[in-house]
């Protein structure tokens, strides 16, 4: 393997093929205004589970780029032209303005979400929507992005504000305590990368997370655990969680990243 190809050591072999040629065509129909392809998410925080997790992915462009490009690689990318081995993918483009400074909008030009385990979804504006999965995931990037093509990450995604961050810890919270669309151990595993990043002021991989939760929270022990071992089962074979303990424990986490905003004045 030559130079170019340096970065997809850092993923699994399982996904290399298909990250090559998600690039590749990324940039065939991007062409000079692409300017970075970042692999976050379970990807970069060393959590990817074959058959679980989603791949996620952050693409830059310079300029506003025509209508009819973002189109024509929305379509590219379809799990119907270019099937993803994982339960699905996940990529937000960017317009690398946007994507340079710190921001708690959603802010994208385009998000897809595509693949055999994931309700397909392909928008364009994100006027009205939730933004704080960009907000938490641009975080993430910055901290563990791995550039699949184009500069460093954190030299070309940057960190949100704290106040902007701990806004979207808060909704994510309250998202995950409604429940409906998430699996209870994604709830569960969710709340425990928030407390961990309130405590630390990083991210962790969701086992990394449940792992300092249950050493630290003997009351919630069970419950992490058992969300932990539903996690490392097939989506379709994911356990059912006591609902009562989830809203609980969740209720626990909510307290905790009001903490954690009070102490950094968010």
């Amino acid at each position: 393997m030559g130079t170019e190809d340096e970065p997809f050591r850092t993923v699994p072999a399982e996904l290399r093929p298909y990250l090559t040629e998600l690039v590749r065509r990324t940039r065939a129909v991007c062409g000079p205004r692409l300017t970075g392809v970042v692999a976050v998410g379970s990807l970069a925080l060393g959590d990817y589970r074959h058959g679980r997790s989603d791949v996620d992915v952050t693409v830059l462009l310079e300029g506003p780029p025509p209508a009819g490009t973002l189109r024509e690689l929305a379509g590219a990318l379809d799990h119907r032209r270019l099937p993803c081995p994982a339960a699905g993918l996940e990529l937000v483009v960017y317009a690398a303005d946007f994507a340079r400074v710190p921001s708690g909008a959603a802010g994208y030009l385009l998000d897809l979400n595509t693949g055999a385990q994931l309700p397909g979804r392909t928008a364009f504006d994100p006027a009205g929507g939730p933004s704080f999965w960009y907000v938490i995931d641009r975080s993430v990037a910055h901290q563990d992005g791995i550039a699949l093509y184009g500069p460093p990450a954190p030299e070309v995604i940057a960190d949100p504000r704290p106040a902007d961050l701990y806004a979207a810890l808060r909704a994510s919270v309250r998202e995950h305590d409604d429940g409906e669309g998430h699996l209870a151990d994604n709830r569960v595993l969710n709340g425990c990368r928030s407390v961990a990043y309130c405590r630390t002021g990083r991210w962790f991989a969701k086992r990394d997370a449940a792992g300092r939760v249950a050493a630290a929270e003997e009351r919630f022990r069970p419950l992490v655990e058992a969300a932990v071992h539903s996690f490392e089962r097939p989506r379709a074979e994911a356990l059912s969680l006591p609902g009562p303990q989830v809203r609980e424990f969740l209720g626990w986490v909510r307290a905790r990243v009001d903490e954690g905003a009070a102490a950094v004045g968010a």
